[in-house]
């Protein structure tokens, strides 16, 4: 789960991680009087699920309160258009106003899950400020890692070693290490999936400072932790994401033309390698789960017929506990309830596979059925880039099984 700039750097703050003085605002007006009580010189920050809002201009500097007020009257309710929100944008309904800061130099610190080695990877570089990737691609010998021993945490050692490796030096060294050493435990106690500083800068006074902070929890731990699920902003998400989650499902909308109905996030990603392969476009990733009901198949037939593009439905399903025939039933109920007006292939294997497929034969609907993912791949691109309408499922037709 992402949060946004403002709450991330409050659950930094927690645990002794210095960040600039400021205050989240929704209004011009309140802009204006967090400017006023900051000294006038502040940075007017766009709060959105995304990097790259400064080159996108949801990142200003102003001198005066007045000027931060009116450029949050700007920032406010524009749609924001970075590298990582792609051409549609995200709206600005939330920034953050900060204290202008005397910069002497920018680091970059980040802290992920190395799931080869099974333990967190914090890394750290001199090259900070700058496009992390590129970094990377270019001149990886710039990034510098350790990786952390679950058990014991960071080890002021190996915090003082990385301070070290971006040239730090002295009292300014030892506070970044205190400062690496404090993230490492925020990571630990919130369940983060990834926390990124970049920048992580060295003030004119030698303070260490998070000037802006990337913070991701980690979804299936939320559950233990209940107080950081209400830091989630439904705004910033897909529409049809949050409703699949309210259902039970795991839906991403992508940009093809293939909807897919799977279960397991194994299974689904396969099937959209090989749609692909296959010449087509998925348009979702949708995971139904192990134990999916007919209404669970219903709510996803309707969230893959909500998204317009959509011009053909590829439903594969490996039968274990959500058996064959339960689709099948639960498929030929959402088909006639919803109307579905859009070609549906049907590939399934598994428990009482011959009975799911004698329901979905004998059932009057004009389904596409096939014996393997291949075979279904083809079939549902094929559907998907015929000019034809399909038939009513009202009206009695003869699927390929």
């Amino acid at each position: 789960m992402k949060i946004h700039e403002y709450q991330g750097k409050a659950l930094l703050a927690r645990h002794g991680v210095g960040i600039p003085q400021g205050e989240a605002v929704s209004s011009a007006a309140e802009a204006g009087d967090a400017a006023r009580r900051l000294g006038g010189r502040v940075v007017v920050k766009a709060q959105i699920h995304a990097g790259g809002r400064g080159k996108g201009g949801g990142v200003k500097l102003v001198e005066t309160a007045e000027d931060a007020a009116r450029i949050a009257g700007e920032m406010l309710g524009m749609t924001l258009v970075t590298a990582q929100t792609g051409p549609g944008g995200q709206r600005v309904s939330r920034l953050l106003v900060e204290e202008g800061l005397d910069i002497a130099s920018e680091l970059y610190l980040g802290l992920l899950i190395d799931r080869a080695a099974q333990r967190p990877l914090m890394m750290a570089s001199a090259a900070g400020g700058m496009d992390i990737e590129q970094v990377a691609a270019q001149t990886p010998e710039l990034i510098h890692k350790v990786h952390i021993d679950p058990g014991i945490g960071l080890a002021a050692f190996q915090a003082r070693r990385l301070a070290y490796a971006v040239g730090l030096t002295g009292p300014v060294a030892r506070k970044a290490a205190a400062l690496m050493q404090s993230v490492a435990t925020v990571f630990h106690a919130v369940d983060a999936s990834l926390i990124e500083i970049n920048p992580l800068v060295v003030t004119g006074a030698g303070d260490v400072l998070a000037l802006d902070a990337k913070v991701t929890l980690d979804d299936n731990a939320l559950f233990r932790r209940p107080a950081l699920g209400e830091l989630r902003d439904l705004a910033e998400e897909e529409e049809l994401e949050v409703e699949a989650s309210q259902h039970g499902l795991n839906y991403i909308r992508l940009d093809g033309t293939i909807g897919c109905m799977v279960n397991g996030a194994g299974l689904a990603m396969a099937t959209m390698d090989i749609i692909k392969l296959a010449g087509g476009e998925p348009a979702n990733f949708l995971d139904v789960g192990g134990g999916a009901n007919a209404e669970q198949i219903r709510n996803a037939f309707r969230l893959l017929l909500s998204d317009t593009k959509v011009r053909a439905v590829l439903i594969n399903i490996f039968g274990g506990i959500l058996r064959c025939d339960v689709l099948a039933d639960g498929v030929i109920a959402a088909v006639t309830e919803l109307g579905v007006r859009v070609p549906v292939v049907i590939r399934m294997e598994g428990t009482n596979v011959d009975e799911g497929r004698r329901i979905l034969r004998d059932s009057g609907l004009n389904f596409t059925t096939a014996d393997s993912m291949g075979e279904a791949a083809q079939r549902v691109v094929e559907l998907a880039a015929s000019k034809s309408t399909p038939v009513p499922p009202s009206r009695p037709g003869r699927g390929s099984g």
